[in-house]
Order: structure tokens, then sequence, then C-alpha cells
């Protein structure tokens, strides 16, 4: 007999392609992970994937069985979230995507937050990149997601939550005196260190400095904050920084921190969610929840 949990589990290694990192997302050691996809396969009596060094493929068989496998899940979630609509306030499970330049800073303070007011909460986390957390929010993977507005995608409701401004993030031996504040005309975009692609911070770098020439823009892209600002720190150039972001990376970082000069730039930071969800009580609890803990953090960076 087939089990939510074996689907479940096949679901993450299609997305994964990967049974280690699959794991990680069902939040299960490898070898119980491997162990159930075989069971699924010897119930079947199919060969759901193929195992290489490279990773993970799935058969013909694996992907039309994965097709039907994710309308089983989307109709059990849909399933819960009525069910849990009649329920107490953010009670059990909610899945939450975070986008990487928040989820180091904000998933800290929200997680022990919720926990401490929402006893039944099961919440399960996942860090990716903008578009695939709507992606996955879309197929029903995810119950809301943290990340930089506007979003433009079908089916879905959103509610600003606070406005996170940008800073210059500069190495604190740099001999370069910037003005304080500093206007956008200042940034020499040939020194900009930038995320890879696919980072809407990358997007919103470029469109602060926008209006600073046409000069050759530093070709590396960064997968993290954590790894730009050890290239700021270490005189490789400088990046713009998040508000939320600045009390974490200025105490482990030898790094200056210059604002820019009123009004400075930034980016709204939002709650997205299906519109069709009945969970509306649950999403202000959330929304409510995370302007708190980003409050608490803005406080911090304004000393």
């Amino acid at each position: 007999m087939l089990t939510l949990r074996q689907m479940r589990y096949f679901d993450a290694l299609a997305t994964a392609r990967h049974f280690g990192r699959a794991a990680e997302l069902a939040h299960v050691s490898q070898p119980a992970l491997s162990a159930q996809i075989m069971e699924m396969e010897e119930h079947l009596g199919v060969k759901l994937v193929e195992r290489s060094r490279g990773g993970v493929f799935l058969t013909g068989k694996g992907e039309d069985v994965l097709v039907r496998v994710r309308a089983i899940l989307a109709d059990v979630d849909r399933l819960e979230e009525s069910a849990r609509a009649n329920s107490g306030t953010l009670e059990g499970r909610t899945r939450l995507g975070v986008i990487p330049t928040l989820a180091p800073y904000l998933v800290p303070r929200l997680i022990p937050y919720l926990r401490a007011r929402y006893a039944d909460i099961e919440i399960e986390l996942k860090e990716s990149l903008t578009d695939r957390l709507i992606a996955d929010l879309g197929d029903g993977r995810l119950d809301a997601v943290v990340a930089a507005l506007p979003i433009d995608a079908d089916g879905i409701a959103t509610r600003p939550l606070f406005s996170d401004r940008f800073f210059m993030a500069v190495a604190g031996n740099d001999r370069n005196v910037l003005m304080s504040p500093m206007t956008e005309e200042q940034v020499d975009i040939s020194q900009l260190l930038l995320l890879e692609e696919g980072h809407c911070l990358r997007d919103q770098a470029l469109a602060v400095c926008n209006t600073a020439g046409k000069r050759q823009l530093t070709s590396f892209g960064a997968t993290s904050m954590a790894t730009l600002l050890q290239m700021v720190a270490n005189g490789m150039g400088m990046t713009l920084i998040p508000e939320i972001a600045i009390p974490s990376e200025a105490a482990r970082n030898a790094i200056r921190i210059v604002p820019f000069a009123d009004p400075g730039p930034a980016r709204e930071i939002g709650l997205i969610w299906r519109r069709s969800n009945p969970r509306r009580r649950d999403m202000d609890a959330l929304a409510e929840a995370i302007v708190d803990c980003a409050r608490s953090i803005s406080k911090e960076a304004r000393g």
C-alpha cells in the first residue's frame, strides 16, 4: 500500500534530484528516505529513479507517477488547509518559504517567536530564490512566502510587511572616504559586488545604482550575502546591504556601513500566499509576527 509519506519523499527526490538534498527537504535521514523510495518501487513493480554518480534521474514511469503523486499531494494539502481553517490560529503544519537575503536574519527570531505564542504550530521552512518559492507556492508545496514585492504571479494575495532600507557596506579600513550620507551617483559601479543571477537583491542593487554611469560591472556573482561581505571586508569592493542584515553581519565582518541620503533606497518585504487558501487568519497572524521580529532587528541596526 502506498503511503503519503512515500509520496512526499518521492516528490522531494524529484525536486532535489539528489538523495541527500531530498532528505534535507523532507527532514529525514538519507537512509530512511532511500528505504521508502525502494518500498514504493517494489509496491508499484516499476523503477522510478535511476541512480548515478551525477545525481538522480526519473525514469519514464517515474515521470508519469510524479504527475499523479503531485496531484494527490495537492488534494491532500487542500483538504488539510480546509480543515485547519476551522481550527485555532496557526495550529498544525505551516510551510514557509523565505528568500536567502532574509532567511539568515529573520528566521532565528521568527521561529522562537512563533513557538512561544502558538504552541501547536509545526513550522517547515524552505530557503530559496523568489521564482522557485513562488512556483512551490502555486503548486501547493508551500503555504506562504516572505519575499520582496512586487510579485508578478497569478492567483496570489500579498500583504506588505516592512520597508527594508539599503546601506552601502565598505571595508572597515577602506582609504576611500565616502560621504555620509552618500548619494546613488557616488557609487562606483566598477567596485560593486553583486549576488549571482536570480537573486532579487542583485536586480535591486542594479536599480539603485542605475545612475552611476556605464562603467564596467564586476563580473563575479556571489551565492550569499555572507560571501559578499567577506569579500568587502577584504577590500575587494563594496556592496549593498539591507538593514535587516546589519546587526548580524556588522558584528562578524570588518566592514563600515554608509547610509544613503534621504530618501534612501529600500525594498518592500511582503507576505505572499495563494488567494484560494482559506487560512486568512493564519496569514494575518504570521504577518504580524514577522513585522514584530523585523521591528526588533531594525531597532538593533539603528543602535
